[in-house]
């Protein structure tokens, strides 16, 4: 006695259920790689971590960027030995030297200790660095992350390329296994940390491109728009640099409940009255707008103010 084929649901076809099947599991697979970072100000915003091969890619482009800088100066030094003679290029060589270590052990650190905290290899995949407790992401916690990365890369490539006799040879197994426990950490947490992001306290997150400011400060370009929102320049002094970038990440990305949180709470720390028909998005803003060319005019005058508890001198 054969089977007959359960009857389909009505309504649903079956390519209709693989679809949503599809649906469901993608949104899984992110929802895996998302995390929700309360900022200082108490906005939450939700991130999505770099995955393990972004990473190795953007290292990959980094380590290109060394090895090509490296090689045109070694090239350089070819030229200046044939022009100078190879009896006084011990000072030369020295200096070449001296600045393989710099590159090789400051490249990321000069990058990610910058505003976009992202090296070229990062900002080529749309990535950068990020604090996991939401603050600013600090000197200390990129050194940090950095230094380790002698441990968690070098040391495993000294291992495998060291020689010797059987004994030496089985001391340099034990040692490459041990330490490649570093450099396949991130393949062993959910968070896809480095050990160097573990002790850090940062993390690796998608930074997408996005054409945020003509849209922001257009708000307010309008006469009438402009005398509604006239903020003292006490009001836009409130804050400074470091929240005016959570303001600009709260504009682009929170829900409309934190951004009337977020309204809420400047309207209290710089004592604005909300108006009739005022809403929480216009008022954010031409905060936003206001907040920006108070600092760019102090910047003018010679005065960086970086945070709201930056009082000067």
């Amino acid at each position: 006695m054969t089977k007959t084929p359960a009857p389909a649901r009505p309504g649903i076809s079956m390519e209709a259920a693989q679809r949503r099947r599809a649906r469901l599991s993608e949104q899984m697979r992110v929802g895996k790689m998302t995390r929700t970072l309360v900022t200082p100000e108490g906005a939450a915003i939700r991130l999505k971590l770099a995955s393990v091969t972004e990473r190795a890619g953007a290292l990959f482009i980094d380590l290109a960027i060394q090895w090509a800088v490296m090689a045109a100066m070694w090239i350089g030094f070819v030229y200046l030995a044939a022009s100078i003679g190879f009896g006084r290029m011990n000072v030369a060589f020295a200096f070449l030297l001296v600045f393989h270590f710099v590159l090789r052990n400051f490249y990321f650190i000069f990058f990610e200790i910058g505003r976009k905290a992202a090296t070229p290899g990062k900002r080529a995949l749309g990535l950068r660095v990020a604090s996991r407790d939401g603050g600013r992401l600090t000197a200390d916690a990129v050194l940090a992350r950095n230094f380790m990365r002698e441990v968690e890369i070098g040391l495993p490539l000294q291992f495998l390329f060291m020689g010797g006799d059987q004994v030496g040879a089985w001391i340099a197994l034990l040692g490459l296994v041990w330490s490649s426990v570093f450099m396949l950490f991130p393949l062993f947490n959910k968070d896809q940390m480095r050990v160097g992001d573990l002790l850090a306290g940062t993390w690796v997150i998608k930074a997408p491109k996005a054409q945020l400011m003509p849209d922001i400060v257009s708000t307010v370009t309008s006469p009438e728009l402009g005398s509604r929102f006239a903020f003292t320049p006490q009001q836009a002094d409130a804050y400074g640099i470091h929240e005016l970038h959570v303001l600009e990440d709260v504009l682009r990305q929170s829900s409309p409940e934190i951004k009337q949180q977020v309204a809420t709470r400047i309207r209290t720390k710089v004592g604005w009255e909300r108006g009739t028909g005022e809403t929480d998005l216009a008022f954010l803003e031409a905060y936003y707008a206001a907040l920006r060319k108070r600092l760019e005019q102090r910047m003018l005058l010679g005065e960086r103010k970086s945070d709201k508890y930056d009082v000067g001198q």
